[in-house]
C-alpha cells in the first residue's frame, strides 16, 4: 500500500528536507542545501509550494507528454489539500533546483490572500506544468532570492507583507509565463480544441445525456485527461469563451438542429439534452437564444 506522509506546516517540510526552520510560514531552498538523498514518497500538503525542476520533468516524475520547445526548467505548483511526490519504493533522490514553500497562514490579510484562488495553476495537473526559457528561469530564481533574502534579515513587523508581495510578484510573472506557453502551444491546444468539439458531438449522438445529464467541463476535461482548471484556461484563451460557456452555446445548437429537423417534442428535446426537467431547458434556451423552443421552431 503507498504510505502518504501528510506535511501540514512549513516547518513539517524544513523538517523533511533536514533544514532547521527559518521562519514558521515560509521557506526558500536551493537544491545545493540538501546534501543527502531524499528518500520518495508522497505527500499530502497543507501549504503551498513551488518547485522548480532543474531536471527533465518526464524522467523524474515520471508522466507522460508531447514533445515541448522548453523540457527543463520546469515549475510545478502545489496547493494545500493537494497530494504530490513519487511513490515510496525505497528510492531516493538528490534535490536539484529550488524550491519555495509557504503557509496560508502567510497570507492572512495581504492582497495575495484575497485573491490566490485566481491562480489557477495551482490547480493543474503535473503533466501541465510551466516551462520556461532560460530567461524566465533568471527571472524566477531573481524572484525566489529576493524572498529568501527577506525571510534571512527581515525581523520587523513589515516582513510578513513584504514577503507576500513578492511571492504575488512572484505568481504575476507565472501567470505571464503560462500565457506565453498557451500562446507557443497553439497546435497542441488546436488538437485539444477539436478533440473536444468531436467528444460533444458524440455525446449528444449517444445515450450519455440520458445516464449523465448535460455535459458537465469537469466531465469534458477528464476524457481529454486535463485538469478542470488547465482544461478552462485553455479554452478561454483558445475562443474567449469559458468552457462552460462554450458548452452551453453547443447544447443550445444542438437544441436548434433538433426543433428544426425532427417532429420531437420540446420535451423529448429536453431529456435527449440531458435536462431532468424539461422547463429548465426552455428557460435556458430563451435565455440564450431570446425566444422559447417551440417559438424558435414556429417563428411569427
Amino acid at each position: 500500500m503507498d504510505k502518504i506522509v501528510n506535511i501540514p506546516t512549513v516547518s513539517d517540510y524544513d523538517e523533511h528536507w533536514g533544514l532547521e526552520s527559518r521562519h514558521p510560514l515560509v521557506n526558500v531552498l536551493e537544491g545545493s542545501q540538501i546534501t543527502r538523498p531524499i528518500p520518495n514518497c508522497r505527500k499530502n500538503f497543507g501549504i503551498y509550494v513551488i518547485f522548480l525542476k532543474d531536471v527533465r520533468c518526464a524522467d523524474y516524475l515520471k508522466y507522460g507528454r508531447g514533445e515541448y520547445d522548453y523540457q527543463e526548467n520546469t515549475l510545478v505548483f502545489v496547493a494545500p489539500g493537494q497530494v504530490f511526490g513519487y511513490p515510496a519504493d525505497g528510492s531516493t533522490y538528490q534535490a536539484k533546483g529550488w524550491c519555495l514553500y509557504f503557509s496560508p497562514d502567510l497570507l492572512r490579510n495581504t492582497p495575495l490572500g484575497s485573491h490566490i484562488k485566481d491562480y489557477t495553476f495551482f490547480s493543474y495537473n503535473v503533466s501541465e506544468a510551466l516551462h520556461l526559457s532560460l530567461q524566465e528561469r533568471d527571472t524566477i530564481i531573481d524572484c525566489l532570492k529576493k524572498i529568501d533574502d527577506e525571510i534571512k534579515n527581515g525581523t520587523d513587523r513589515h516582513s510578513n507583507a513584504i514577503i507576500a508581495s513578492a511571492i504575488e510578484l512572484l505568481l504575476n510573472y507565472c501567470t505571464r509565463f503560462y500565457d506565453r506557453q498557451f500562446i507557443t502551444r497553439k497546435r497542441a491546444n488546436k488538437d485539444i480544441l477539436k478533440r473536444f468539439e468531436e467528444l460533444l458531438d458524440d455525446y449528444f449522438i449517444s445515450d450519455k445525456p440520458k445516464s449523465l445529464g448535460t455535459p458537465t467541463v469537469a466531465w469534458c476535461a477528464d476524457q481529454l485527461h486535463l485538469s478542470p482548471n488547465y482544461f478552462g484556461d485553455l479554452i478561454k484563451k483558445e475562443t474567449g469563451k469559458s468552457a462552460q460557456e462554450y458548452v452551453q452555446q453547443k447544447i443550445m445548437d444542438t437544441a436548434k438542429d433538433l426543433l428544426l429537423a425532427s417532429s420531437k417534442s420540446v420535451s423529448e428535446i429536453a431529456y435527449a439534452l440531458g435536462y431532468q426537467y424539461p422547463q429548465y431547458f426552455s428557460r435556458a434556451f430563451k435565455k440564450a437564444v431570446g425566444c422559447t423552443p417551440n417559438e424558435y421552431r414556429i417563428p411569427d
